[in-house]
């Protein structure tokens, strides 16, 4: 609903390109949530063509970290938004417990955000629909249950 109003409003404005914020670490949360919560390989695209194929969107920090995007923001004394989320009314406990999660996992595996980057680069890409990793599952089950068929005659 947020998106639709934004998209909305670039087009009455005579917009054609939507600049969005996230950062790796919210492409990394997004990437950890889908797959604990949905079993699906996806996150957020670093850009792509709405479906109306008026409008872009683009996620120009899909490489940056939080943290450094924060110092920057210190030094060149722009504000930050404390929250992930300014216009969520409930706090995001999931996306903070997953957050969470990666900090703890960065300690033990320093160089973690950019293996996840080259784990999502493909998801990343503009292409990508998410539908990829169903028919990866979809095929692996087909294949599973051919292999236990075989099983079964043999036995």
């Amino acid at each position: 609903m947020k998106r639709g109003r934004l998209y909305a409003c670039l087009r009455r404005e005579g917009y054609n390109v939507l600049a969005l914020g996230q950062h790796l670490d919210d492409l990394t949360e997004s990437f950890i949530m889908s797959v604990f919560h949905n079993g699906l390989l996806r996150t957020m695209k670093a850009h792509y063509t709405v479906r109306e194929g008026d409008l872009r969107v683009i996620r120009p920090f899909v490489y940056v970290r939080e943290k450094d995007l924060r110092s920057f923001a210190s030094v060149a004394k722009l504000p930050v938004i404390p929250e992930n989320c300014p216009a969520c009314f409930e706090a995001p406990k999931e996306r903070h417990r997953t957050k969470q999660l990666l900090a703890a996992q960065e300690v033990l595996f320093p160089n973690l955000y950019q293996s996840f980057l080259s784990a999502m680069r493909p998801l990343m890409s503009k292409n990508r629909t998410g539908l990829e990793s169903r028919q990866v599952f979809s095929f692996q089950c087909r294949l599973a249950a051919r292999q236990d068929m075989f099983e079964d005659e043999d036995s």
